[in-house]
């Protein structure tokens, strides 16, 4: 009898074979439904998962590793030669992709956590990937009015790498539906006990104080901002006296938990007057601009007075996962209030403008607020909200709930906006809707 042996090379072939050929017929018939397909099949070449976790996971880790890539690039954009037409275009671009890795790093830590009978955390995951999409956007749009031998290098990269963030967001759509969260009429806690603070307590020994008249910790907001301590698992309250605050404030990423209390949307006011006719990027426009996690205001004016001529003028910019706004007023004319990204809750709040002055693309909620069009100019029309979703795998819309819209004493015509789209994106819902007419 002749005997053989096979060597173990060979076996191990054999055996890892029929793995393999499953892994790529997954691969392949996974990928086919991505935005870009080849991308997919590229990033995801080295896996032999064949669930559809192990392929988001592995998907997620090279989207990673290309925002990294990106990262370095985007830290030398100084030394480019390219030259913004708007003030704030390169710094729009960094801060908002360092949000990017971050929502990343969020979005795989959720995903290594959660397995394929327990899915609470993906409405989670889509959050944060779908304001990583938003901030790939928002960077393209400010680099749109930029010139520079360098410019065609760097909106290359940017596009090349959020492609990967695109089919992993696209990727999650074929996992189990994470279910939803209904939003009751009495809508959420605002602050209780637990978050360190109650409504009735304004003694609090924890709490800033910032007054125009000397008399608290403060004279300005942006010096209680820049007081507050980094990365806060707390709630940091800070306490603005009634008075008038001329100043652009910025709450960076890095600041979460912060909460704003105002004596009054009328006595609190924080005012501002950039624009995009005067230089500035959109997003670089906010009086008050938001990137913390878990923000809170109440009580508090946010106003934009460059005015209509001006055109693009924001008072209020959120780009902030799980923000709340109580009892404020947001106040300008054209992009008045940019819920940018994330997810928003805006109950009993006025807002006021002329064109899309409720825009962005956040997951948001509008409860009991008026929402008041004032006066265009001549040869514009009165647009409520404008919702840029741009792909069927963002879990992103805005909804008014309970709301009042009305005209401002200086509109003659009301024309009730044209951007109630079919999608479902913006709904209305039990709302009073008052017509002004000649």
């Amino acid at each position: 009898m002749v005997s053989f042996r096979i060597p173990l090379i060979l076996i191990q072939i054999l055996i890892l074979l029929p793995i393999s050929l499953a892994s790529t017929s997954v691969t392949t018939s996974v990928c086919k439904s991505t935005p870009y397909p080849d991308v997919c099949l590229d990033s995801l070449k080295l896996s032999v998962s064949i669930n559809i976790n192990g392929i988001i996971l592995q998907s997620l880790k090279v989207a990673i590793s290309e925002a990294l890539k990106l990262s370095t690039l985007m830290s030398n954009a100084d030394g480019f030669n390219i030259i913004e037409m708007h003030k704030g275009t390169i710094q729009d671009c960094n801060e908002l992709h360092q949000i990017t890795l971050a929502s990343l790093d969020k979005s795989l830590t959720r995903l290594a956590a959660t397995s394929s009978s327990k899915t609470s955390k993906l409405a989670d995951v889509n959050a944060f990937l779908a304001a990583a999409v938003t901030n790939k956007d928002t960077c393209l749009e400010g680099l749109e009015s930029a010139s520079g031998p360098s410019k065609p290098l760097v909106v290359g990269t940017i596009i090349a790498a959020y492609k990967h963030v695109s089919n992993c967001l696209s990727l999650l759509s074929d996992s189990p539906p994470s279910g939803s969260r209904d939003v009751s009429d009495k809508g959420m806690a605002w602050l209780s006990k637990k978050d360190g603070y109650d409504e009735g307590d304004d003694d609090d020994d924890n709490m800033l104080t910032v007054a125009a008249d000397g008399s608290g910790n403060f004279t300005t907001i942006t010096e209680a901002i820049n007081f507050a301590p980094n990365n806060s698992v707390d709630r940091v309250i800070i306490y603005i006296k009634q008075g008038l605050y001329e100043e652009n404030v910025e709450i960076p990423s890095y600041k979460p938990n912060i909460v704003l209390l105002g004596d009054g949307r009328d006595a609190t006011i924080i005012s501002g007057n950039r624009s995009v006719v005067d230089g500035w990027t959109t997003f670089r426009s906010a009086t008050v601009a938001v990137s913390g996690e878990g923000f809170l205001a109440r009580d508090i004016g946010f106003y934009n007075f460059a005015g209509p001529e001006k055109h693009q003028a924001v008072a209020l910019r959120i780009n902030a996962d799980l923000a709340a706004v109580y009892r404020c007023t947001i106040s300008g004319y054209q992009d008045t209030l940019y819920v940018h990204s994330f997810r928003q809750f805006y109950r009993e709040c006025d807002i006021y403008g002329t064109i899309d002055y409720i825009f962005g693309n956040a997951a948001v909620v509008f409860q009991g607020c008026n929402i008041i069009s004032r006066m265009p100019m001549p040869g514009q029309f009165t647009v409520i909200s404008a919702q840029s979703r741009d792909s069927p795998y963002e879990q992103t819309g805005i909804s008014f709930q309970n709301c009042s819209i009305v005209a401002a004493e200086d509109l003659q015509n009301f024309n009730y906006g044209h951007k109630l789209s079919w999608t479902a994106m913006e709904a209305i819902l039990s709302d009073r809707i008052h017509r002004v007419l000649h």
